[in-house]
């Protein structure tokens, strides 16, 4: 599961957001040109699905109150499952029903969005200013690997199922009274201070999402393919790459141990256990599962 917050597809977020919404409609232009200008895809939010980008742009642009010139006006979520996820949701729903489900799913994406602030008032998508538009296709760009080794060119269409959804949301929110900004990662001097900042955990809000695909899906994630192991390979210590490679390899000879797997990696990523003996001794309960599953025999 890929879900990124940035500026914007067009490369600027602090003007209007005309361009941004145009880009996106790019497969409806497709369809035009092919002559099949009826099947159009408009956007959705958390009360309508027909929203046309008229109404996208003028409401997005319209809700600055109190920004500057040089202030961001919006951003652009982008959330992405993986071949794996989409090949699990079409399997279940088809896909007609998977386009269904994915927008029903970034509704509960932009509840989670919302929390995150820890702001008083924003709770829920309901507290938020934001457009939804599913997306059937990707596209290669210059900065692909497949595009710099000359395998691809930049534009043409990626292969596989690459169903996601782009979602553009306020700078403001629904009220246009309280800024929300999902690049102020700064804590402030308390908590007090924080909540009046209103703090944004990014790596907090992709978890959440991953954890809500798997609940509302029933999707059985992999060690390896969570948040948590990718970024321990990537940024973590030797000790604690090594304790999430342990815990893989007794995943995958214990298949029993996956769930206490997950749950002793996030300890992992916040740094709890000094070695793996630590890990194991000093979890309680979890602790003397996962030993006694370690005990079991393996049969080959």
């Amino acid at each position: 599961m890929f879900i990124n917050i940035t500026t914007s597809e067009t490369g600027d977020n602090k003007g209007s957001s005309g361009a941004l919404v145009n880009y996106l409609e790019k497969e409806n232009q497709m369809q035009i040109e092919k002559g099949k200008g009826l099947e159009q895809e408009n956007w959705f939010n958390g009360t309508g699905n027909e929203i046309r980008r008229q109404e996208v742009r003028m409401k997005i642009d319209s809700n600055i109150a109190k920004l500057g010139r040089s202030d961001s006006k919006f951003f652009l979520i982008n959330i992405s499952p993986s071949q794996k996820e989409l090949a699990h949701l079409y399997e279940v729903y088809g896909k007609n029903g998977t386009k269904e489900k994915l927008k029903e799913f970034a509704i509960k994406v932009m509840d989670e969005y919302a929390k995150n602030f820890k702001r008083p008032g924003i709770n829920s998508h309901k507290d938020l200013l934001w457009y939804g538009k599913h997306e059937n296709y990707r596209y290669y760009k210059h900065t692909d690997k497949e595009v710099k080794d000359g395998r691809r060119k930049t534009g043409e269409r990626k292969d596989g199922r690459q169903d996601h959804i782009q979602i553009i949301v306020s700078r403001k929110d629904i009220t246009n009274r309280i800024k929300l900004s999902p690049q102020n990662t700064s804590k402030g001097k308390n908590k007090e201070h924080s909540a009046k900042l209103g703090e944004f955990n990014r790596t907090a809000f992709k978890q959440s999402g991953e954890k809500l695909f798997d609940t509302v899906f029933d999707f059985n994630r992999g060690l390896k393919e969570t948040i948590d192991y990718a970024n321990i390979m990537k940024n973590g210590t030797s000790e604690q790459k090594m304790q999430m490679q342990i815990l893989d390899d007794i995943q995958n000879e214990q298949p029993k141990s996956a769930q206490i797997a997950k749950e002793l990696s996030k300890s992992i990523s916040e740094g709890l256990f000094e070695n793996i003996g630590e890990m194991i001794t000093s979890t309680g309960k979890v602790g003397s599962d996962f030993l006694s599953i370690l005990m079991e025999p393996v049969y080959v």
